[in-house]
């Protein structure tokens, strides 16, 4: 199968998952039964202090050039349960074994939003997903504090396994995040990893950095600030939100009285500055050069599924995949990009029809109403309209500048192409083994198509 075919199914299979998520006929199916094994007590192991785990720091987990495997053991019972809801997201304890050492008990559960786990469970509403899981691999969560909050491994309290099932070249998160990296953008580390699930060989997987405390203290100079998930400064009007809306969204220091001071003011006067005004806004309250980059680095990979992406749903008018920090020593916002599966789309005579954006960097279409747009006619808003994004797109030599940067550094062919050289090698044999054992896993045909047309892919982008 080519990748034009690869590209049709996906095509097809975004119709159906389209039609799902908007029609009222469609219900979820009742959650099938399953075995109802022996629920057991999951054993403590006490570590003695001379495990590699508790001291080696994260850079060994996140070395590019390992290939490690990690085994989870989790008891039938709890296992049953875990396979016949995962949309429930719901932890059970079961066991952490890695490079001899066994942490015991963890948590462990799938994780996943609506595009996670499409296609891989039982129930037919897309919008809602519900039902036994039915693909071999899922994204997983280990939570390695289950039962002491200051337990860690290898400095990590979470550990997440990310399935890459919608990624036929089983790169994008791993480039992406590196990219964004490189060009001084905090952004989560990320490696790939063989899973084993109870004695059998899961398969090929993203180790994905956690955003929360330990990455804020790992990224940032001072991170011991506020961490948010997913709320914009501004909403759909362009004003400030309540301050208690922004700390629904705080991921740290809930626990310590906390304030979201920074980013309202932040956003106070943004939603109050007039467009000439909006530069000296930024300068004041953001890193511009980071921010800028954040804005290179999004735009060449098309992470349309990111913060430029604002959905437009029955009057609401949203983008998701993102986290704010504020730094509190440098009292600065910095923006933190995530969930870069549908990156490196919609370039070429690509199209994915549910993330595609119409408008370039700073365009407006519509006069800033909905619009529809792409293959299935899913509204949009321009990014623009938005006040914050607007402000960034007036940054325009610091825009040429670091794209020339970006193009000439870390996205260049003579940098770029070895780095995939690299990683295909390591994971070729890993992902052959996968295909070799379940008849779900992605083949190697498919995936050196897929590996095929990310390399073309980023010729286009650098020759346009």
């Amino acid at each position: 199968m080519n990748y034009s075919e690869l590209r049709m199914n996906r095509y097809t299979n975004g119709i159906v998952l389209f039609y799902c998520f908007f029609s009222l006929l469609i219900q979820s199916c009742s959650k099938d039964s399953y075995n109802h094994h022996e629920i057991v007590e999951v054993e403590t192991i006490i570590a003695n202090g001379d495990e590699d785990y508790l001291n080696f720091s994260s850079e060994f987990i996140f070395n590019q050039d390992s290939l490690f495997t990690f085994e989870l053991f989790i008891p039938p019972g709890h296992y049953a349960r875990l396979n016949a809801d995962p949309a429930a997201e719901q932890y059970y304890e079961g066991q952490l074994v890695f490079r001899g050492d066994t942490l015991s008990p963890v948590g462990i559960r799938y994780k996943g939003s609506i595009g996670a786990f499409a296609g891989c469970l039982s129930g037919l509403n897309f919008a809602d997903p519900s039902g036994k899981k039915t693909c071999q691999k899922l994204s997983m969560k280990v939570k390695v504090n289950w039962l002491d909050s200051d337990a860690t491994f290898y400095g990590l309290k979470k550990l997440q396994f990310h399935s890459m099932n919608h990624d036929a070249s089983q790169m994008h998160e791993r480039l992406g995040y590196w990219l964004f990296r490189e060009m001084g953008v905090a952004a989560p580390r990320s490696v790939h990893a063989k899973l084993i699930i109870n004695g059998e060989y899961s398969g090929l997987y993203a180790l994905t950095e956690q955003i929360d405390g330990r990455f804020t203290r790992h990224h940032f100079a001072d991170g011991d600030g506020n961490l948010y998930k997913e709320i914009w400064p501004l909403n759909q009007n362009g004003q400030a939100w309540w301050e208690k809306t922004y700390l629904t969204h705080l991921r740290t220091n809930e626990e310590e009285n906390p304030t979201a001071e920074m980013i309202r003011n932040f956003a106070v006067e943004i939603a109050s500055a007039e467009d000439d005004e909006l530069q000296t806004v930024i300068q004041k309250w953001m890193n511009v050069e980071q921010v800028v980059s954040y804005v290179v680095v999004d735009r060449s990979i098309r992470a349309d599924d990111g913060p430029f992406h604002w959905y437009e749903h029955r009057g609401r008018i949203y983008n998701h995949n993102y986290y704010w920090y504020e730094e509190p020593t440098e009292k600065k916002l910095y923006l933190i990009p995530w969930d870069l599966d549908n990156a490196f789309e919609n370039i070429m005579d690509e199209v994915n029809p549910i993330t595609t954006i119409a408008d370039d960097w700073g365009e407006i279409s519509a006069n800033c109403e909905p619009f529809s747009y792409g293959p299935l006619e899913i509204k949009q808003r321009s990014a623009a309209c938005d006040k914050l994004t607007r402000a960034w797109t007036h940054f325009i030599e610091e825009y040429q500048s670091l794209s020339e940067e970006f193009l000439q550094g870390p996205f260049s062919a003579i940098t770029t192409d070895p780095l995939l050289d690299q990683w295909e090698a390591q994971i070729k044999e890993a992902t052959a083994e996968a295909a070799l054992l379940h008849t779900d896993a992605l083949s190697l045909q498919k995936w050196k198509a897929g590996m095929s047309h990310l390399r073309k892919s980023l010729q286009y982008v650098r020759d346009q």
